[in-house]
């Protein structure tokens, strides 16, 4: 039964480390984007401009609404097509196939953004409007406000939801094996579809899950402990 996980020609071992390692460099690579475009849409939420908190809430909206699955599938073929007739407004037809492993960052990075916008907007409000009114009698400008007093702070309120949207995207990349990624999930799949003991696999698939969600959690309480250093509690 545990031949199957063997590395090597005998067993699936070998793809399932691969599928593991994707795995982690997905989850990494969308969270990147997810936090630039969350940043980005948390401040035009908080825009004086209504256009363009309208337009914030609105990005928000779309991408907590749709499944994570169907948008996965929309930006990957929707892209190919989109540059498809791009190519043909040139007089071009060639055939044109889109990286799979930016499609699915892009993706996910475009939903973890989406939740994560609410994060940080949250956080931004959380902290001390006198801390704020403090430095703009010291003669502060804004830019140095927000990088010396908002940002500081934002982070410590952020990170356990932060936290919680990590976890959510480390289980989320399963969804990339829609479009044939190979990442741990695809590999469980194709290992137990053609090996000889398929529960085996998938169970060694789950394992792996649960150590890579308990090792970032062990990750996140070091990081919020981080952040809450000098705080004094009551």
């Amino acid at each position: 039964m545990w031949e199957v996980l063997q590395f090597g020609d005998q067993g699936w071992g070998d793809e399932i480390a691969t599928g593991a390692v994707f795995t982690v460099l997905l989850a990494l690579a969308s969270v990147v984007v997810g936090i630039v475009v969350g940043l980005l849409i948390a401040s035009a939420k908080l825009s004086k401009s209504p256009l363009v908190s309208r337009a914030a809430f609105g990005f928000t909206s779309i991408f907590r609404g749709v499944p994570e699955l169907l948008i996965i599938l929309i930006i990957y073929n929707g892209t190919e097509i989109a540059l498809r007739s791009l190519v043909g407004l040139f007089g071009f037809e060639t055939a044109i196939e889109v990286p799979k492993f930016a499609a699915a960052t892009f993706a996910l990075g475009m939903v973890f953004g989406a939740f994560s916008s609410e994060v940080f907007r949250g956080a931004f409000l959380a902290v001390p409007k006198g801390q704020v009114e403090a430095g703009l009698a010291c003669g502060m400008s804004n830019r140095q406000i927000f990088f010396r007093i908002r940002m500081p702070q934002m982070w410590r309120f952020a990170l356990p939801g932060l936290g919680n949207l990590w976890l959510i995207l480390l289980k989320d990349t399963s969804l990339a094996a829609i479009i044939a990624l190979d990442e741990l999930a695809r590999e469980a799949q194709v290992a137990a579809e053609n090996g000889d003991a398929p529960f085996t696999v998938i169970m060694a698939a789950a394992i792996i899950y649960l150590i890579l969600t308990a090792a970032s959690r062990g990750g996140l309480n070091r990081a919020e402990r981080w952040a809450d250093k000098g705080v004094r509690r009551v």
